[in-house]
């Protein structure tokens, strides 16, 4: 919209960015991601390692 002052445009400009980052902040640390090394550890320690000839 041309009758729009620039100030305008660029408060909106920030108003997105904020709100942009905001949002990637809230969904990266949101997401909790499960430890596969612990799992793989425990999946080692009950195999048995005897081998058989």
């Amino acid at each position: 919209m041309p009758q729009m002052a620039p100030i305008s445009w660029l408060i909106l400009f920030i108003i997105f960015s904020i709100t942009l980052i905001v949002f990637n902040i809230l969904n990266y640390y949101s997401f909790l991601p499960t430890s596969s090394t612990k799992t793989q550890g425990k999946i080692i320690d009950n195999i048995s390692m005897t081998w058989k000839w």
